[in-house]
This record gives structure tokens, C-alpha cells and sequence, in this order.
């Protein structure tokens, strides 16, 4: 059972492919630190001696990742929001950051298409003519 950083990592899973579990560490930096851990890089998590886990810990201590890395994160979204740069209104407004077009796409930072304009004058007149109906139905009762 190797726990890095305050993450369990799955056991069934070559340690190659288990370091990307933490923040910070993608495919490359996981080659990395298994070569400067000298560990076999087709060893299985749960196949790991103490020592080994020792050896992976103190190569990761040395790598800025999960907390200290979401932290820097969160800080420079706030810098830049605070010094009100085009960036930071951005976040602050949840709209895509780095120049893509939001006319047509980025549907998931904005959120379910809302009809505005003509259309939503229709939609409500057809409900008001709705509800007129049904008062005048309800006082011939």
C-alpha cells in the first residue's frame, strides 16, 4: 500500500501508470521520478518494498505538487483577478481564458444554451395566452 503525498495510489496498477494520480505529475514526470528513484518502471504498486516507497517519496517531497501546487494555482488566478487583468476577468466571469471563440462553442464554461430576444417574447406571449385561457375557463365554471 504506497501512499505519496497524501494520496493513495491504486495497487493493481504499474507504478508508471499510478504517479499521474497526483496533481502535478503527468506521463513524462512519472518516467522521471521512477528513473531517479531507480525503480523498475513495470514494478506493481502493491510489489513495492518499503524501501522503494521511501526512495519514491523523497523524489516527489522534492516536486512542487497536490497542495502546494493547487495553492500556487488558485493564488495566481487571484493575483490576476485583483490587478483586474483580461485574464482575471475572464475567471471571474468563468468564460474561457485563452482566446477560443465563445459564439459558438465552450458550451461547458457557459453553461445550457438560453434563448434571448424574439424568440423568448413568443415563448412568454404563448404563456400569457395560456394562462388567459385557463382564467376564462376557470370563471365560466
Amino acid at each position: 500500500m504506497a501512499r505519496i503525498a497524501g494520496i493513495e495510489l491504486p495497487k493493481e496498477k504499474k507504478i508508471l501508470f499510478a504517479l499521474p494520480y497526483l496533481y502535478g505529475v503527468g506521463n513524462t514526470l512519472a518516467k522521471k521520478v521512477v528513473v531517479q528513484a531507480k525503480i523498475d518502471p513495470d514494478k506493481r504498486v502493491k510489489n513495492l518494498t518499503e524501501e522503494e516507497v521511501g526512495r519514491l517519496q523523497k523524489v516527489v517531497e522534492s516536486l512542487l505538487v497536490e497542495g502546494d501546487l493547487r495553492r500556487l494555482v488558485v493564488q495566481n488566478i487571484k493575483r490576476l483577478e485583483e490587478v483586474g487583468t483580461y485574464r482575471g476577468l475572464r475567471h471571474r466571469r468563468g468564460l474561457p481564458v485563452r482566446g477560443q471563440r465563445t459564439r459558438s462553442n465552450s458550451r461547458t464554461k457557459r453553461g445550457k444554451r438560453m434563448t434571448v430576444g424574439a424568440v423568448k417574447k413568443e415563448v412568454l406571449m404563448k404563456q400569457q395566452a395560456a394562462e388567459k385561457t385557463k382564467a376564462t375557463a376557470a370563471k365560466s365554471k
